[in-house]
Parts: structure tokens; C-alpha cells; sequence
């Protein structure tokens, strides 16, 4: 557990760490023009480089609830951990942590990188979710997102026993990003089992 603390990534501190990253969370989604307050944080995700530090953290923090799945999506295992005692921060109940074993890519930073909002709509594709986004969030204006540094990415990640398809548009700036679906992570995982 050395190496976690050492490299701030001990779930003690990454709890520690929550609220800051909270509000820089929502600040993003100000600048962006959506306000996300009524909405559902259904998961949040952290990023490290190291495989060693993956199993580390995710040894950790089963502490800290259960394992709901491990799936395989683009190559590598993305585990996700139900809270046994959700996280509570701002207006928001945190259920899950999203932790994606690392690719070949490189985070600059690694720990808090992105927290994964339901929004009505049940869309089944990245067209139905952009009209869900445009009707929830009359304020987005996607034109001028690039002109304040921000990158948008549409997704439909899926895991290969995954029935309920969960479209995503990521909203991502300085190491932060805001994801926005119609489905929870809870009930893809059930998709999965069914």
C-alpha cells in the first residue's frame, strides 16, 4: 500500500481528494452549459498508467464495496465496484467506481479523470442521446465548445455480453472529463447477466 500512498492514489486520499475534484467537475459543466445537479452521478472513474498500480488500487478498494463486474471493453479489463456505503459529495450519491485496467495510453495525471451522469431519455443510440442532451440542456451550445477547449467524443462502449447499448458523449478538458448516458452502469452490468 506504500506505493498507493506514496503516489496519492490510496483510496483515504482519492476520498480526501473527491470534493475538490467535485468542483472542478462542476465548473466543467458550467463552461460547457449544462448543469447537472438534478441528475444522477451514477459512477466515477480514475486513470493510472501502471498495471501493478491497477491491481494495487483495485485490491484496495474492495475494501471499500464489491465487485459488480469485470468486463473486457477495447482490450483490457474495466472493473467496477458497487460502494457498500455509497459516496456522498455535493448533490450528488456516488454508487460505483469505474476502474479501466490502462491501454498504451498515457495519463498526465493519474486518479480522479471523469464522472459518468444519467440523463432521461433512454436513448439506444448516439443520435437519440444527442437529441436527449439538446432537450435536457436547451443552454449547450456545441459550437462554440472547441473555442473554450473543450473536446466532445461520441461512444458506445460495449462489453461483450452487454444487451442494453449505452451511447456516451464525453465533454473533456485539462485532465477532466463529464460523461453523459441514459443508462446506468448498474443496468448495463444486468443487461450483461441476463
Amino acid at each position: 500500500m506504500q506505493n498507493l500512498k506514496q503516489l496519492g492514489l490510496h483510496p483515504e486520499q482519492m476520498l480526501a481528494d473527491l470534493p475538490a475534484f467535485m468542483d472542478r467537475i462542476i465548473r466543467l459543466a458550467d463552461e460547457v452549459g449544462i448543469s447537472l445537479s438534478s441528475y444522477v452521478a451514477d459512477h466515477i472513474a480514475l486513470r493510472v498508467n501502471s498495471q501493478d498500480i491497477a491491481l494495487e488500487l483495485h485490491q484496495a478498494w474492495l475494501a471499500y464495496g464489491t465487485e459488480w463486474s469485470q468486463t473486457i471493453i477495447n482490450g483490457r479489463p474495466i472493473v467496477v465496484i458497487g460502494f457498500d456505503k455509497p459516496l456522498r459529495v455535493g448533490d450528488w450519491t456516488i454508487e460505483a467506481l469505474e476502474l479501466p485496467y490502462p491501454s498504451d495510453k498515457i495519463y498526465p495525471q493519474q486518479g480522479w479523470e471523469h464522472v459518468e451522469f444519467v440523463i432521461p431519455g433512454n436513448a439506444m443510440s448516439l443520435e437519440q442521446l444527442k437529441q436527449s442532451i439538446d432537450i435536457t440542456f436547451p443552454a449547450l451550445n456545441w459550437q462554440q465548445l472547441a473555442s473554450k477547449g473543450i473536446k466532445v467524443k461520441a461512444s458506445s462502449p460495449a462489453g461483450e455480453h452487454e444487451r442494453l447499448p449505452n451511447p456516451t458523449y464525453a465533454f473533456k478538458k485539462d485532465n477532466l472529463c463529464i460523461k453523459l448516458h441514459s443508462h446506468s452502469l448498474a443496468a448495463v452490468i444486468e443487461s450483461e447477466q441476463e
